[in-house]
């Protein structure tokens, strides 16, 4: 019922050395969503988690978790979870919440075991916490929304931010959603790299043959993977984070590290870039 995948942290030099499988071992996550099962990738970058719990026909609850070497997962750590499928109910500290496609819903320190239901398919991110904070459901229509970019530079798109200091309180974890606007297909540009904060992406509304070229490494140094539909991408502080996908796609952002500041970044323009 629970797979959990360590990844180690890895440094720039190192990843310079690496060839394609290289790649896609350290920094893609693959596999992560299977009917029946809790999936996750404990990493090394601010000892952030990724995963997906997908209940199907019966519950799912993750409560201890070796890595992390407490009684319960969440013992020291806060959540965040996106339910990407179709309705579903998450249920900790005696609370049941129902989760609609978008929705996302923040759990605390202390919030117990988790128990999934339904048919969510639901994505999860977690990082350590240093205190309790209340747990909170917020819907698609909460969260708030900023449209940036321009149909000439094909990277029209809408954010959506839920655990963000604009809606609500979070330790340290930071998520939201963006989606491209029909014919734009880049995101997240003019690229940019972040040295306090960690970042990973998922992947998801994307039909089977689609494909997304995100790219990443040192912005002289720069790498790339294909991703598919419920794919994500792990980025460390020292790599760049954007890329471009055939048809449509949105992709989930989460980062955790020294600061809640979604706007501490350092562009790097695409003529920077190599």
């Amino acid at each position: 019922m629970l797979t959990v995948e360590t990844r180690q942290a890895v440094n720039p030099e190192y990843a310079k050395t690496l060839d394609t499988s290289g790649l896609r071992k350290h920094f893609l996550a693959e596999d992560m969503f299977r009917v029946g099962e809790i999936r996750l990738v404990y990493t090394h970058y601010d000892r952030f988690v990724m995963g997906g719990a997908v209940p199907g026909d019966a519950p799912l609850t993750l409560d201890k978790v070796e890595e992390t070497k407490t009684p319960l997962f969440l013992d020291r750590r806060e959540m965040g979870i996106v339910n990407i499928g179709e309705t579903g109910t998450v249920a900790a500290g005696a609370q049941t919440y129902t989760l609609n496609r978008g929705d996302v819903l923040y759990l605390g320190a202390g919030s117990g075991a988790v128990t999934f239901a339904g048919k969510g398919r639901f994505y999860i991110t977690s990082c350590p916490a240093h205190r309790s904070l209340p747990a909170r459901l917020i819907t698609a229509a909460e969260s708030k929304e900023v449209k940036m970019g321009a149909s000439e530079t094909s990277n029209k798109r809408t954010i959506n931010q839920f655990i963000h200091p604009l809606v609500m309180e979070s330790c340290q974890l930071v998520l939201g959603y963006t989606t491209l606007e029909d014919g734009s297909v880049w995101n997240t540009i003019p690229s940019h790299i972040h040295d306090r904060r960690m970042e990973a992406y998922l992947y998801f509304g994307m039909d089977q043959k689609s494909r997304v070229l995100h790219l990443m490494g040192e912005p002289q140094e720069t790498r790339h993977l294909f991703i598919s539909n419920e794919q994500g991408a792990l980025s460390p502080p020292w790599s760049i984070h954007s890329g471009a996908g055939i048809g449509s796609y949105t992709f989930i952002w989460a980062m955790a590290g020294d600061n809640v500041d979604y706007t501490d970044m350092d562009f790097i323009q695409p003529e920077d870039l190599k």
